[in-house]
């Protein structure tokens, strides 16, 4: 496994990150045990990042994980919050949850740009006072806007940027591929410690997946790039790939010929711009979400192209 440092922050990851949102409640909805047991194969072939965050539910997994492991872990969550007091209630539970003295990473989740990260100010200043005080390491964003990572570039608190990138830009707002690599680009120029998601758009690329690995890791200011995992298959794929090693092709082969369904996010809004673009007619809206007729789906992923809320995954 190579590994890099994350900035300026003195902390130094694994290239490959285990990203949980995929094991857990909101996705495949692993049991905890199944669940802990992946990620701590990950952590045992020298996988030392594992990314999280509140909503994912996927504290259990990791506290299971991580217990009677001796080596250093790195553990990245995130949060919603906008107040002092939502993010005081965010961190304790997060260490408390896991176990732990304190979170090396804290993210604002899923900011667009600077105006978002003025409107969570509180709960900003409140992660520089707990950095001061030990209970963070390094404080920063997750993001799939362009606007995002280069705003938030410019802001003197935070340490670290997790954005979306991905070889077909899907997923990615406020611009295109160029326009995210230019941003990432800026972010490291001004010292800013960079970890990517989405490598994958969401499991739309697992057809092209070598393509989608190979594009991921040729961004030279990614310190590290979050990956779900699911199973021992995919862990040893992504293991090789981030190793520098060629994976085995059978199973390559095996993982794109894996049966996979469509999911829709409950914060889909029911725009309906994805049964526009379904020539399947596989989807359309009830209840103000989009549900889907896995018989018709053909998992060709166009729909995910013009989602305007990234809602739209391949599980």
């Amino acid at each position: 496994m190579q590994y890099r440092e994350l900035g300026n922050t003195g902390i130094k990851v694994s290239r490959l990150c285990f990203g949980t949102l995929t094991i857990g409640p909101l996705q495949r909805g692993l049991r905890i045990a199944d669940g802990a047991r992946l990620i701590r194969t990950a952590l045992e072939m020298g996988v030392n990042f594992i990314d999280t965050a509140e909503i994912y539910g996927c504290y259990p997994y990791i506290k299971e994980a991580l217990a009677g492991f001796t080596e250093k872990v790195i553990v990245a969550s995130k949060s919603y919050a906008h107040t002092g007091e939502e993010m005081e209630q965010s961190l304790r539970r997060c260490i408390q949850e896991l176990h732990r003295d304190y979170i090396d990473i804290f993210l604002l989740h899923e900011q667009e740009s600077i105006f978002t990260i003025k409107g969570h100010w509180e709960a900003v200043e409140h992660l520089v006072r707990a950095r001061e005080r030990g209970l963070v390491r390094a404080i920063g964003i997750s993001t799939h806007h362009v606007a995002g990572v280069r705003d938030a570039a410019s802001v003197p608190e935070i340490d670290v940027i997790h954005p979306i990138i991905n070889k077909s830009g899907i997923g990615i707002q406020g611009g295109g591929v160029d326009e995210m690599l230019e941003a990432i680009s800026f972010a490291a120029l001004m010292g800013k410690g960079l970890y990517g998601m989405k490598c994958l758009g969401g499991g739309h690329l697992i057809p092209e997946m070598d393509e989608a690995m190979d594009f991921i890791l040729a961004v030279p200011e990614l310190a590290a790039v979050a990956v779900g995992m699911q199973s021992r298959e995919e862990l040893i794929y992504n293991i090789a790939k981030f190793s520098g090693a060629v994976p085995d092709m059978n199973l390559a082969e095996q993982l794109r010929g894996k049966p996979r369904r469509l999911h829709v996010e409950e914060w889909c809004r029911g725009c309906g711009q994805c049964v526009e673009k379904c020539t399947a007619g596989a989807l359309n809206v009830l209840n103000g979400r989009v549900q889907v007729n896995e018989r018709l789906c053909r998992l060709c992923s166009y729909c995910a192209s013009v989602c305007p809320e990234f809602c739209i995954k391949v599980i």
